[in-house]
């Protein structure tokens, strides 16, 4: 009679080591390891462009150009856009932004720079995004800013690390932002040339907190009207009163498009640069010997409204539903 092996134990044994291998090992694993959602950071997808290690800036008070580790340089334009008291998910926001705007000039740039600075793709001034070093943020801040603002500027950033702004799975070159928009932003072609589709008109209902609401400029009707001389020598003012200075259209946006001022038909943002004025978001009115402006809001007024994002962070929206809403139809990895 010949021996017969037990093979039942073995074989079930084996199946218990599959079933962990495939089953429960992987489970354990997702415990032990945080889910990028727990991070607080959106999960990379297949096609996203490399963040660089250095970007070139030029610096104009030097008028030299430095190597700056480019997420370095991010939290530098942070500080220099956003107030550092801003809610995280704002400064967040406004980190994806920059970071998107960065690599977008650095593309764009090839091997050669900006036509105004070409040794580097980016400089330090509005030209650009304002850009801070620690070195010079420690001369022209507090010591309590250094202590608690800066640390939270790195934080919104490196909690950010390497996230970009897609539309439809192409970087966005153009994020553009700016302080408020008086309650609506504006499509770009209204603002700039080109029309860009992540650049819409949407409301922005965040922003009661916003300076450079309803503010005056007052302007004697001589100087007003010797200035419009000036700006247009070539064309026949004509007579300048309350009858003939008058908004004639305005934008998707609510700022003037088209002002009558006498004889000349004059955009709103030739009227907002000439006279100094916070947004072509105004409204205007002759009264006596003066022209009376009164404006909303502060910037060109398309893409992310700064005060507006603050705003929806303060009513619980995150970094990413604060992006989404100020740029059409991207996405955020």
């Amino acid at each position: 009679m010949k021996y017969k092996r037990n093979l039942s134990k073995p074989i079930a044994g084996v199946c218990l080591l599959v079933i962990f291998c495939l089953v429960l090992l992987p489970l354990t694993l997702v415990s032990i390891f945080p889910k990028d959602e727990e991070l607080g950071q959106t999960p990379v997808k297949k096609g996203t462009i490399p963040i660089p290690e250095n970007i070139n800036v030029y610096r104009h008070v030097s008028g030299k150009t430095e190597s700056i580790p480019f997420e370095d340089y991010v939290k530098g334009v942070v500080a220099g856009e956003m107030p550092a008291d801003f809610e995280l998910e704002a400064l967040k926001a406004q980190a994806v932004a920059a970071r998107t705007y960065s690599l977008s000039k650095i593309i764009r740039s090839g091997s050669g720079g900006n036509p105004d600075h070409p040794s580097a793709p980016v400089c330090d001034d509005t030209h650009c995004q304002v850009y801070r070093s620690p070195e010079e943020l420690a001369e022209i801040k507090s010591a309590e800013w250094m202590a608690t603002g800066w640390p939270k500027i790195q934080k919104a950033v490196d909690s950010t690390k390497g996230q970009l702004m897609y539309y439809q799975g192409t970087l966005v070159e153009q994020p553009l932002f700016h302080s408020s928009s008086g309650g609506k932003t504006e499509n770009s072609e209204d603002v700039f040339v080109s029309a860009l589709p992540y650049l819409r008109s949407v409301d922005s209902p965040y922003e009661a907190a916003a300076p450079h609401q309803h503010e005056q400029i007052e302007i004697p009707l001589s100087e007003f009207s010797q200035k419009l001389k000036q700006a247009y020598p070539k064309k026949n003012l004509g007579t300048v009163n309350r009858d003939t200075v008058k908004v004639l259209e305005r934008s998707s946006g609510g700022r003037v498009a088209l002002l009558q001022a006498g004889n000349l038909t004059v955009k709103g943002r030739e009227i907002r640069d000439l006279f100094g004025l916070r947004s072509a978001n105004f409204s205007v009115s002759v009264q006596g010997n003066s022209v009376l402006f009164t404006t909303e809001g502060y910037g060109h007024g398309v893409g992310m409204s700064q005060w507006g994002a603050n705003g929806m962070a303060q009513a619980g929206y995150k970094y990413t539903d604060i992006l989404t809403h100020y740029y059409t139809g991207v996405e955020v990895y």
